[in-house]
């Protein structure tokens, strides 16, 4: 394991993140959760098991108005829990308090792989996806958590191993291999 590897596994909160962690850092619009979904087939398609951890900017609702556990929320219910045979739903109101990355992990059932999309402070590998047309500043050259860059073209003077963004197989045992996972 490399220094940058072992740096990138301990959170910036000094708790140690787990070895399985690979983050995906890129500009609105460039295909974060395109590729993740991609990534996440291939994986499943070989056997691990994924977790994924979705940061979002602003207030979002996952729930559906007029259902019960909404409407649960919306009477001020600061944690509501649903179940069923096939799914579990953890909703915690934070009020203006944003949990730590590392708080989520805790949260989560012990798996191969977590994919983070977002928390781009967060100590952690990365891979950055990159798209010329948007017109946007690279992100590798003020992140030195990012690792490779993926793109659907040529990124001239990128020092990090640049991989084509339409090879998911590829992309899917590089981040295998920077995380330490062996694929079945």
């Amino acid at each position: 394991m490399t220094d940058k590897t072992t740096d990138a596994m301990i959170g910036l909160h000094a708790e140690p993140l787990p070895a399985s962690l690979f983050g995906l850092a890129g500009w609105s619009g460039s295909g974060k959760t395109t590729l993740a979904e991609q990534l996440i087939t291939e994986w499943t398609a070989q056997g691990l098991d994924v977790a994924t951890i979705k940061h979002a900017h602003h207030e979002f609702e996952a729930d559906t108005p007029g259902k019960d556990s909404w409407r649960h929320r919306k009477a001020g219910a600061r944690q509501v829990l649903v179940s069923s045979a096939l799914r579990t739903a953890h909703f915690v109101e934070h009020n203006s308090t944003e949990p730590f990355l590392s708080q989520l992990l805790d949260r989560l059932l012990p798996c191969d792989l977590v994919l983070v999309e977002g928390f781009k402070r967060e100590a952690m590998l990365k891979l950055e996806i990159f798209r010329a047309e948007l017109g946007k500043p690279q992100l590798y050259k003020e992140d030195d958590q990012i690792i490779a860059v993926a793109s659907d073209s040529p990124v001239s003077g990128c020092p990090l191993p640049v991989l084509d963004l339409n090879d998911i197989p590829a992309i899917a045992d590089f981040v295998c291999e920077a995380v330490g996972l062996s694929r079945s």
